[in-house]
């Protein structure tokens, strides 16, 4: 009984310790540990891959933004989803995530995705460019995370969505209120919200018709 309260004490001290680091770090989940991020959390239906994708109406020909993307969780059913005419870009700033994910399209035969390294908030994402762009459970390990939304406001197209996903298992959990002040501030417009306080998606707008 000890031994077992002790591991969650752990546990609970761990969350927080990493809690307060990223807010002055960018402490992504380690490559070696991708297997707890590559499968959909069982307890929470708003956090499957399939919903999120399905709440996004992706289609064919669409050009979408995986920020984040690990060990591709999003990122494959996504290329599927755009097809042959359309394109993923994968972006991540561990390079062990990217080559995870460059392996899983070799072995399905996927081709219309391109790997970027790098951060969100570093310049590197082309304006204008997105009609939809994902942040799964991502934006709490980034300590700039207003200049991580302003770069993604940039690259969407006028009329494209972003989408916001957060669990209260992930460390990194935020709240609704600080995702939707921060999207706000750089200049989206609240939309559709899936799930409750502790499991979410939130769908922001840039303004603008759609090209």
């Amino acid at each position: 009984m000890y031994f077992i309260l002790w591991v969650i004490a752990i546990i609970l001290v761990g969350n927080l310790l990493w809690r307060l680091a990223s807010k002055r770090f960018s402490l992504p989940c380690p490559v070696w540990l991708h297997r707890m991020v590559e499968m959909d959390n069982p307890f929470t239906r708003t956090n499957r891959a399939s919903e999120i994708i399905m709440l996004l109406d992706i289609q064919p020909g669409m050009s979408v933004l995986d920020a984040g993307c690990g060990p591709g969780r999003l990122t494959l059913p996504l290329a599927r989803a755009v097809g042959e005419s359309g394109r993923v870009a994968a972006l991540d700033i561990q390079e062990g995530m990217l080559e995870r994910v460059k392996k899983k399209l070799i072995v399905e035969g996927l081709e219309n995705v391109d790997l970027i390294k790098g951060g969100l908030g570093d310049g590197i994402l082309p304006s204008d460019s997105f009609d939809r762009a994902l942040l799964v459970t991502v934006l709490g390990e980034i300590p700039e995370k207003r200049s991580a939304v302003d770069e993604i406001f940039r690259a969407l197209k006028p009329g494209g969505i972003l989408s916001v996903t957060e669990v209260i298992f992930d460390p990194h959990f935020l709240r609704a209120s600080t995702v939707e002040k921060i999207a706000e501030e750089a200049g989206f417009i609240k939309g559709s919200s899936f799930g409750n306080k502790l499991a979410y998606t939130y769908h922001f707008l840039r303004s603008g018709k759609i090209s």
